[in-house]
């Protein structure tokens, strides 16, 4: 199965400082790799109109019978799986820095749902980017922020 996460309103590649936020230039977002924070993939600008990733993953059965989702970019212990969409800053060498990240919870979904998207070989995940300060959106993330659906 895959995990396709399609995302819009980005907050640009720069955020003022503002009540307990520094500020940013430079900003991208990327999926982070399990267990090396250093490895973000599939950058996009602050700035991009839209921004979509592409994970594979694998579905088992816990022995409780519950549905366990997992892959090289899919975080956490079983019943509380997520991805981690990072932000940060890009340099003109091209380091990457991480100032937030999302935790894109795959905790809350419903059994049909996760079965008709086993059917269909993709998970979707849409949301907006920017947070209601207007800056990148941070912190763990399930719905009604995230909608979950079957791919088609």
């Amino acid at each position: 199965m895959r995990i396709r996460i399609e995302a819009g309103d980005l907050p640009g590649r720069t955020c003022p400082p503002g009540d307990g936020f520094p500020g940013y230039s430079g900003i991208h977002v990327g999926v982070q790799r399990r267990d090396r924070p250093g490895e973000i993939i599939d950058l996009h600008p602050g700035d991009a109109a839209t921004a979509q990733w592409t994970l594979d993953c694998t579905v088992s059965t816990t022995a409780g019978g519950a549905a366990d989702i997992r892959g090289p970019y899919v975080q956490g212990r079983p019943g509380g799986r997520f991805v981690y969409l990072c932000w940060g800053t890009l340099d003109v060498a091209g380091g990457f820095t991480v100032f937030r990240r999302a935790k894109l919870m795959l905790d809350r979904l419903e059994p049909d749902l996760l079965a008709a998207a086993i059917g269909s070989g993709t998970l979707v995940g849409r949301l907006g980017l920017t947070d209601a300060q207007g800056r990148p959106l941070c912190a763990a993330v399930r719905p009604p922020v995230i909608a979950w659906s079957p791919g088609p």
